[in-house]
């Protein structure tokens, strides 16, 4: 093709992605409305008894384990609660000794697991786990979750609700000072939070979070307990569509609770959200390829390459769009605002990881690399150093 022929056709496509990021624009201004109204229906508030037990996968000596896992002793709940932990790690597990001599009344279980039970490592530590878990209802929590003391209380409040099958909840970033964590944890503060709340408002899609999985024993033995999710990427979503199969209903929290995030390289960062976006596109493939114009900056620079004021200005707005919903996270759920400078790189770093999650179908997952095929269950293909 000559040149005066391929100038119409990239002037074409150019137009077509700002108009995405018009498109886009439009919607991060309905996921700002979404999330200034999240969770303001009056909450549940039961005195709960109910005997819980919390069941804590770990995989390393992590950072603030300790203090993340003892807020999980300090509970203001007035029933029996037992923690149940398991890992494969002597880190891991010197960390639960720690904890029982600090909190010598609470009861303490410690699964030490060496047993492979499927492909997917956390699940496998459940399925390992699950024999020394005592009580009817059972709440499944990420070892980088922060919690506060009123947490287990609401989490069973809102399990009372008739035809309750689970409860999960959303959460946000919590960062430290390193670059690297902290574009992650805006990444969930500006992208995965804003979606999140939308499809649980809208109904557009189904959530099920693994920072907190609440449901009795009978209905995950109905399920076919944790064996039935050992070679699936997305045990927590694939946990929740089961319970959702079975009858009942999954109710998602009016509160959120915290991700610690690691990452210390733009490697880990990469690898992380690459993971969560092939998981994503394996889950629901149509509404992930409608997801391109949540990137709505992106895709307007990519439209000024023509040259078109227009498109400048869609950018424009577009990085005020997203600027606004940054603001909006702060104001609901109190999370800090100290990185917006970050959002233009951030937002570049997100839509090279949503192009790149169409190129291939491995996830990079604690220390070992995975094939996905397409029904999500996984296959190891070889252990990685990093």
């Amino acid at each position: 093709m000559h040149d005066s022929e391929l100038l119409p056709l990239f002037t074409g496509l150019c137009e077509i992605f700002t108009a995405g990021a018009v498109v886009g624009c439009l919607f991060t201004l309905l996921e700002c409305y979404l999330v200034l109204r999240f969770g303001r229906r009056q909450e549940r508030r039961g005195a709960a008894q109910t005997p819980v037990t919390i069941l804590k996968p770990l995989h390393g000596d992590e950072p603030g384990l300790l203090e993340r896992l003892a807020q999980f002793c300090k509970q203001d709940y007035a029933g029996p609660v037992e923690l149940v932990f398991g890992t494969r790690h002597d880190a891991a597990a010197a960390v639960v000794r720690e904890l029982e001599v600090e909190f010598p009344d609470q009861t303490i279980k410690l699964a030490l697991n060496t047993r492979s039970y499927g492909n997917n490592d956390k699940v496998s530590n459940l399925i390992g786990m699950q024999p020394l878990s005592s009580h009817e209802t059972v709440v499944l929590s990420d070892s980088d979750i922060i919690v506060g003391p009123d947490y287990l209380r609401r989490v069973i409040a809102q399990m009372e609700q008739p035809n309750v099958g689970a409860v999960t909840c959303l959460y946000h970033g919590v960062a430290d000072d390193r670059l690297w964590s902290r574009l992650s944890a805006l990444a969930i503060n500006s992208h995965y939070l804003p979606h999140a709340v939308t499809a649980t408002s809208t109904g557009l899609a189904e959530v099920c979070c693994g920072a907190t999985i609440a449901l009795r024993r009978a209905i995950l033995n109905r399920l076919g307990g944790f064996n039935a999710f050992a070679d699936t990427l997305a045990d927590d979503y694939t946990i929740g569509f089961a319970v959702r199969s079975a009858g009942y209903r999954v109710v998602t929290a009016p509160f959120l609770v915290a991700h610690l995030c690691f990452e210390s390289s733009l490697r880990q960062l990469v690898l992380h959200e690459l993971r969560g976006a092939r998981t994503i596109r394996t889950i629901e493939p149509i509404g992930y390829a409608g997801s391109i114009i949540k990137h709505p900056w992106p895709l307007a620079v990519v439209g000024m390459l023509s040259g078109s004021g227009i498109a400048a200005a869609v950018a424009a707005a577009a990085l005020i769009s997203r600027l606004t919903l940054c603001a909006c996270v702060k104001r609901r759920f109190g999370v800090a605002g100290r990185d917006y400078w970050l959002v233009p790189l951030h937002d570049i770093i997100a839509f090279a990881v949503y192009l790149a999650s169409y190129f291939g179908a491995t996830v990079h997952w604690r220390g070992a690399d995975y094939r996905v095929k397409t029904d999500g269950t996984l296959i190891e293909q070889k252990l990685s150093k990093s």
